[in-house]
């Protein structure tokens, strides 16, 4: 694939991304670490659900046919749930029956209580039944045979229940990937030092691994990069052993932004380098592959802005892609929202500014965006409250409050 070396529109960059990532391979996990996994393989029910007729209400279990409306009949006994009763139901006789017990032989029809008097052994009841009148019938929910959850599944709560139904305790689902994190930079001090002076705390790493570990990523923090080249060389060559990683910082065109270079060095297929957006244009996008392995190699901006929105974007995608999610491109949601203030654009490149999202008081349909302050790309306290990414085409003029754009739902609005 010929690289790209003009600016690419951030659709193209995605795209040539996720071209490049895969579903990782298998592994055989127990259901209580199956939540938010994804099915490998399609799930077989060797069992049925429900596994026998049972009420589906608090009532009397009677043979259809021998009701008539006002004439009562005699209440033989009671059927507790796991309590099954073990003989036939006595033609013109009902039994007290609850919720979830086994209907026993011979009956057919349960009558919920509230259309039933009792009163000295016997029960009269409002109105006649139909046949099989709040029956669970067995292998009505889950036949044996049955697919019941098929390849590319999010296993969440229902699913998890429905596998613990059938007797599925081990399921197969893709690998988490394993993911690499380096900061890089002379000025870095890890944020158990006192910055001195020229020098600021390594927050990107914390960040990015709290991003890395909420996609479904097993992230490692390696220790900080200096801006020399034996450095930079030692710290990738170990990080590229992972599916994928992820530095930020010395990727611009600066004198000792040296980490492309030395991803190429490496022998990292280079297939892209900066999008036509702000923040997050200096962005290199690379493969490695050794061994077998394809490593996913991101060079992210420096700035904490730029880098945690190029990793909403592009990250986060490849993550759910390398987990088999096989809807990677709908990572996040996009909404219709309309704006709470005025927004200037960008000339040339697409602006994603950070917002917070609400739903309108009066019509819980209709979201508004309101583009938070401090939109440098430096800016951390820029990212403190966010939950969406509003994507503002390039332009020259202001856009008015109630405009309406395209956003990015980071979280649940």
């Amino acid at each position: 694939m010929t690289v790209e070396r003009s600016m690419l529109c951030w659709q193209k960059a995605r795209e040539l991304i996720l071209e490049q990532s895969s579903p990782l391979g298998t592994e055989t996990v127990e259901l209580s670490s199956a939540l938010d996994r994804v099915l490998a393989s399609n799930v077989v029910s060797s069992r049925q659900l429900p596994p026998w007729d049972n009420s589906a209400m608090d009532g009397y279990v009677v043979r259809a046919q021998d009701v008539v409306e006002g004439q009562p009949l005699p209440v033989v006994g009671t059927i507790a749930a796991g309590h099954p009763w073990k003989t036939t139901l006595p033609e013109r006789s009902t039994l007290r029956i609850m919720t979830g017990a086994q209907i026993p032989p011979g009956a057919d029809a349960v009558i919920m209580r509230e259309d039933a008097s009792e009163q000295d052994g016997l029960v009269t009841f409002r109105r006649a039944p139909r046949l099989g009148q709040h029956v669970r019938s067995a292998g009505e929910d889950v036949r044996v045979g049955s697919t019941v959850l098929s390849t590319g599944a999010c296993l969440g709560p229902g699913e998890l229940g429905l596998l613990s139904a059938i007797g599925k305790l081990i399921v197969a689902v893709h690998r988490r990937p394993s993911v690499a994190i380096v900061s890089t930079g002379d000025e870095l001090v890890t944020a158990d030092e006192h910055p001195g002076d020229g020098q600021i705390v390594n927050s990107n790493a914390h960040s990015l691994l709290a991003l890395v570990q909420k996609s479904g990523g097993i992230g490692r923090i390696l220790p900080i990069a200096r801006d020399r080249k034996d450095e930079l060389s030692h710290t990738f060559r170990e990080a590229f052993s992972a599916d994928v990683v992820i530095s930020s910082g010395g990727v611009s065109v600066g004198d000792f932004d040296y980490v492309k270079e030395i991803f190429t060095a490496l022998g990292a297929k280079e297939h892209f380098f900066r999008v036509s957006m702000k923040p997050g244009k200096p962005l290199v996008f690379s493969t490695v592959e050794q061994q077998g392995r394809k490593t996913l190699v991101f060079g992210l901006p420096g700035n904490p802005a730029s880098s945690l929105v190029s990793f909403e974007l592009f990250v986060y995608p490849a993550l759910r892609r390398l987990l088999g999610h096989p809807t990677a491109l709908a990572a996040h949601p996009i909404a219709q929202v309309r704006l709470s203030e005025p927004i200037r654009p960008d000339r040339e490149r697409t602006h994603f500014t950070r917002a917070l999202v609400t739903r309108s008081a009066t019509s819980p349909f209709e979201l508004w965006a309101k583009p938070l302050s401090n939109q440098g790309s430096g800016m951390l306290s820029s990212l403190v409250g966010m939950n969406a990414l509003i994507e503002v085409p390039p332009g020259e003029a202001t856009l008015p409050v109630g405009s309406e754009l395209s956003a990015n739902l980071l979280t649940a609005v």
